[in-house]
Order: C-alpha cells, then structure tokens, then sequence
C-alpha cells in the first residue's frame, strides 16, 4: 500500500505541473495580445521594446495603433503580478482597442478618462471605500507625423525625451486609471514639438525599483536618468542591449522584484516620413 506522505507529494508536483503548464499557455496568449515586433517595426522603425515579466505572465503591457497621420503608443503597469496583472492587461488591452475602434478624439487626456471609466465600470468601482483598489499606472503618447507634435498624457507616469544630448522629463498626472483616494479630475494632455533625432522613452517603474548593486539597493531614477543619456548616442537595438545588460549587472542574485517594460523611439527621418 503507498505511503501517504508520497501520495501527497506526487499530488502536488501534478498540481505543479498542471499549474505550469496553464502559466505557459497563459503566457503564449498574452504575448499574442501585444504588438509584435514587426508590427511596432512598421509603425516605429527606429525603436526597441523591453518586456520582461517578473512571472511568467505579469501586468505591464505595451499597446500601439494607427490612424494617419497620427500614431499611438502606451505603456501600462497593471495593479499585481502574475496572474492577477495578466488578466488586468488583457482588460487593459481591450478596452483601448474598443476605444479606437469607436472613439473619434484624437486627444491623449481624454482617452484616458474614457479608459478610466471603462476600467472603474469593469471592476464596479464607484469610489466607495469598500472598491476595490484595482488599475494601471499609464502613458499614451499620440504622435501626428505631419506636423511633429507629440501628446502625452500620464497617469502615475511620466517619459524621457532626448533631445541635444539634454534629458527632459514630463510628469503625467498623480492619479491612476482606476477609483482614487481624491475625486478624479480630467487627465491633462502635454504637447511637445519633436526635432529630428530626438529619443523618446516610456517605461514603468519595475526597473528602478530593482535591487542589487554593492550596497543592495534600488536603481533608482537618477541611475536612470544617466543610463538613458549614457546610450542616447547608440542605435536603439545596442541601447537596448546595453540596457538589459546593466540591469543583469546591478541585479546580480536578487530576484527580480517588479514587471518591467521600457520602450524607446528614435525620432529619425524614417518615423517623420512613414505614415
């Protein structure tokens, strides 16, 4: 007759495998939800994207669409990790989808109220202290390729721009695309005027809250800000690799403590001349 506790135990590593084996399939139909590379390519020639989920599946996601002369890009951190980030992607994902598809304003801000309200009506918040706390942290920039202006609306976000070797932040608004602590107001939309050869980069914040180092701390954004400038120089697919390997530098033996995703976008001749 077998032993009880070996029962137990093969019952657990089939749950584990069982487990395992959703998380990858999980995994697969969550990247199959993102742009993939020749999409972004097409709309953003000159760019790269980071996404490295902390588990097999997490909650920041990237999003782009296009309607000419404009070009959309977000980045999203999604509340949770794993599965519980994954699932507010997806509802992330569609939501903008169904805003594009219906939605005629071409105004960063508002479409953040309009997902605001999608995602509040989805998880019946109603700003009661019994909701629950559930959103995204969030960037959309919308860029006209006709006359190089560049939207930006943010909600806990803020991105980089690049430009003469000179690093400017634009800080998105202190509110989540969720219920909030204080009553929700209109998001703002930030206008810049792009040059040529200006670097723009969106990001969450799972990056620099990364420990390691020799002192076993988090990157922080000041490391940040530096890393950006250092490689401004560089092609984006070196950036890109450069970026990756000092994060492996600064982690070490940490495990990784947060999603992350970062995305670049050289603003070179072939982003102003594509449609």
């Amino acid at each position: 007759m077998p032993d009880l506790h070996e029962k137990n135990l093969d019952d657990q590593k089939d749950i584990s495998k069982e487990m395992l084996s959703s998380l990858i399939y999980a995994e697969q139909i969550q990247k199959a939800l993102l742009p993939d590379n020749q999409m972004f390519k097409q709309h953003f020639p000159d760019s790269f994207v980071i996404f490295r989920p902390r588990d097999i599946i997490g909650g920041d996601f990237y999003w782009i669409a296009c309607k000419p002369p404009y070009k959309f890009i977000a980045v999203a951190d999604c509340t949770g990790h794993g599965v519980p980030g994954a699932l507010m992607s997806i509802m992330g994902i569609s939501f903008l989808n169904e805003i594009m598809a219906s939605n005629h304003s071409f105004l960063a801000g508002s479409i953040l109220n309009i997902l605001r309200e999608k995602v509040m009506k989805a998880l019946n918040q109603k700003g009661e202290d019994t909701d629950l706390k559930d959103g995204m942290d969030f960037s959309l920039c919308i860029f006209n390729s006709e006359n190089h202006e560049l939207q930006f609306s943010g909600a806990n976000h803020q991105l980089y721009i690049i430009s003469n070797n000179e690093l400017k932040s634009i800080k998105g608004d202190r509110m989540p695309i969720g219920v909030n602590a204080i009553e929700e107001s209109s998001f703002r939309t930030h206008k810049v005027k792009m040059n040529l050869n200006d670097k723009l980069y969106l990001f969450s914040d799972g990056y620099v809250d990364q420990f390691g180092g020799n002192n076993d701390r988090k990157f922080m954004y000041k490391r940040f800000r530096k890393m950006f400038l250092k490689n401004a120089s560089y092609k984006m697919e070196k950036q890109k690799k450069n970026i990756l390997l000092e994060f492996e530098t600064w982690k070490k033996d940490f495990p990784q403590v947060d999603d992350i995703i970062i995305t670049g976008i050289d603003f070179s001749e072939t982003m102003f001349s594509s449609g």
